[in-house]
């Protein structure tokens, strides 16, 4: 029978096309832009999405940096980057911020794994997620005012901070029985996590940077180090905790490439 004749929910999926579909998801999901698919996503797509998920932190990246380089010409450095974290934290919709500041809590506030995953899911922010957001919003203002912070570390931070999440979904248990988080990580396949880190590598490679690469081991200690770290609290890792990891990653390439300049 001919595929066209058959209702769309019925026929076989276009590799191609869900691909496309997929990058959408990714960019979309990630970022503030308006939907330019405007219907909803399947589970494939958005298990698929992920292999994008560094493409689209290196859209974000390109924007930071041009951003940065026209408020410098501007404005003093402080305040140039003061308006490039503002901006940094926009794109994303605080996605990602927001997520820290939830996983903050919960496992720096709770006593047991029930109490922890509960505290995150709450909705209102304590004083661990207020002491953290400070300290991780200032450290990153500090680094991005740093007198001549290369370009790369900005260019780089947002995609090597979306490749950790990726690298988190699929190497780690999900707490969730429901949710975005679930559909996706059930979804992926390590067929994502290949196509992401390729893209990381290309990135990585056309910098001929020594600097970059180390940033890259940096970020899969964060992770790798910071999953393990969260499984002795909770039975898995939550979507918040996948936005702290990449908080937490983009602000190790940014010290990394800052401590590699002033060594």
């Amino acid at each position: 029978m001919d595929q066209n004749s058959l209702p769309e929910s019925q026929r076989s999926p276009n590799p191609i096309k869900q691909r496309w579909y997929a990058f959408w998801a990714a960019l979309q999901f990630l970022t503030i832009l308006p939907p330019f698919v405007r219907r909803p996503f399947t589970a494939a797509e958005m298990g698929m999405s992920l292999a994008f998920y560094p493409v689209v932190g290196l859209l974000m990246g390109l924007s930071l940096v041009a951003f940065h380089w026209a408020a410098l010409r501007l404005f003093p450095s402080t305040v140039s980057a003061a308006l490039t974290l503002a901006v940094w934290v926009v794109l994303s919709g605080a996605l990602h911020l927001d997520g820290f500041l939830d996983t903050c809590d919960g496992l720096l506030g709770g006593w047991t794994p029930e109490k922890r995953l509960e505290i995150m899911r709450d909705e209102h922010h304590g004083a661990y997620a207020l002491a953290g957001g400070v300290l991780l919003l200032l450290t990153k203002y500090s680094l991005l005012a740093t007198g001549g912070l290369p370009a790369l570390a900005l260019l780089l931070a947002p995609a090597y901070g979306r490749w950790g999440i990726t690298i988190a979904v699929l190497a780690f248990p999900y707490q969730r029985l429901q949710g975005v988080g679930r559909a996706i990580k059930d979804a992926a396949t390590w067929r994502e996590g290949v196509f992401a880190t390729l893209w990381v590598l290309i990135a990585t490679s056309f910098t001929f940077s020594l600097a970059a690469w180390i940033a890259l081991v940096v970020v899969l200690v964060v992770v790798w180090g910071g999953a393990q770290l969260v499984l002795r609290l909770i039975p898995g890792l939550t979507g918040d905790v996948y936005g702290a990891f990449n908080e937490l990653s983009e602000l190790a390439v940014l010290a990394t490439f800052v401590a590699w300049k002033t060594a």
